[in-house]
């Protein structure tokens, strides 16, 4: 047996009985194999590529919408791996920041007495957040923790509780102070809002939903100074994308050394929203503490002196014999507000020349104030219009 070689391939000729092919034989032999080769090599391309997109299709089908396929042409993927910390510039890591603050942040638990519609009384229970601000005990939340409780309870991280008496509150900033009487607690350290800067770090820790305490969350600074009205008051608050829940309020949001830079307020709740969360800058916080550790109250705050009551639908009205919907006057507390010649059932329509719609027109406007200031406010009494001049006093608690 012989072998014939062209000049790529190898071939063998397979007569039995050895005879030379002749060379015309030979090429022609050569021709027709390089022909039926390239045909067959094509074939195979062309079936492969068949099979191959065919299964790929088919097995496309099957992983769609599963877990393991889960994206679409439109989704686009993400590293998660992604150092919070880090990327916001922090000196500490999100753990040390915890480490230096978490000690400082209390649950708070309420009861507050109040009515059933057949004037049976029982006892409603809240929870909320708070911070240390004394080795000896105060301790700052929000006013709408603690407000009107009969009963005041408050947990440290290492689990002692304490029964809590209210220093003071102020409804207008949703600041109070409370204290326990307790010794050598760590308190925050007091940061200063006014340096901080959107994209920095902000962990929020507190109490979620009431029974979760200590719990810490993590996000960034979304905004400064976004204004924000809250029950009828017009806040100044720092935004941030820290995950905050019920029973959060009062707790503390921290810096990237682990500083106080403000008391959590609020968050916005609907479909379709996320990480809109609030809280009071510390320095405004620092300021109503101070005064309410000091006199029990903001000094140095003026009023008129009368209750108001919104009037918003005609059942309103109707329950206080009131004309028109509005801001009603449902009661004279102050000498000023007297003498001034202020009546209950007045409707108050202007301050100097900001119209009041809402009682918080009213309290914003008195703001670039000062008390012993006199000014006009106009009410509508009746079928008339009436002016009247008051000198502005000093709002306290009970007032």
């Amino acid at each position: 047996m012989r072998m014939y070689e062209n000049d790529f391939y190898p071939y063998m000729c397979h007569e039995c009985d050895a005879r030379e092919a002749e060379p015309a034989q030979v090429k022609k032999f050569f021709m027709l194999t390089k022909k039926g080769l390239a045909v067959l090599i094509a074939a195979c391309v062309a079936i492969s590529g068949i099979f191959g997109i065919g299964g790929a299709y088919i097995t496309g089908k099957v992983l769609e919408g599963s877990m393991l396929y889960p994206l679409k042409e439109s989704t686009y993927a993400i590293p998660m791996n992604v150092d919070l910390a880090a990327e916001a510039g922090s000196k500490l890591s999100i753990q040390q920041v915890i480490d230096v603050a978490a000690d400082a942040v209390v649950e708070i638990n309420t009861e507050t007495l109040m009515n059933d519609m057949w004037l049976r009384q029982f006892m409603r229970p809240g929870a909320g957040s708070g911070v240390i601000i004394t080795p000896d005990g105060y301790i700052m939340t929000n006013n709408h923790v603690i407000e009107k409780s009969s009963k005041i309870s408050v947990t440290l991280r290492n689990g002692e509780r304490y029964d809590a008496t209210v220093v003071g509150y102020d409804e207008r900033t949703d600041v109070a102070v409370i204290k326990i009487n307790a010794k050598g607690l760590t308190p925050v350290i007091f940061g200063d809002s006014d340096t901080i800067l959107m994209g920095d770090l902000a962990v929020a820790i507190g109490n979620p939903l009431g029974e979760l305490g200590g719990t810490a969350t993590a996000g960034i600074i979304s905004s400064l100074d976004r204004q924000i009205t809250i029950e009828g008051k017009t806040m100044n608050l720092l935004q941030t994308d820290a995950a905050i829940n019920r029973g959060n309020s009062g707790g503390g949001l921290f810096n990237q050394y682990g500083e106080l830079i403000g008391l959590v307020v609020a968050k916005t709740e609907g479909t379709g929203i996320e990480g809109l969360n609030f809280a009071i800058p510390v320095n405004t916080v620092k300021a109503v503490a101070s005064q309410l550790m000091e006199k029990g109250y903001v000094t140095g705050r003026p009023q008129i002196g009368i209750e108001m009551i919104n009037l918003t639908s005609a059942q309103d009205a109707i329950r206080y014999g009131a004309r028109n919907l509005g801001v009603y006057v449902n009661k004279v507390i102050s000498d000023g507000a007297k003498k001034a010649g202020f009546q209950e059932g007045d409707m108050l329509y202007y301050l100097e020349d900001i119209r009041i719609e809402k009682p918080s027109d009213l309290t914003d406007g008195l703001m670039k104030y000062k008390v012993g200031d006199k000014v006009k406010v106009t009410v509508v009494r009746g079928n008339e219009i009436v002016d009247l001049t008051v000198e502005l006093s000093e709002q306290k608690p009970n007032q």
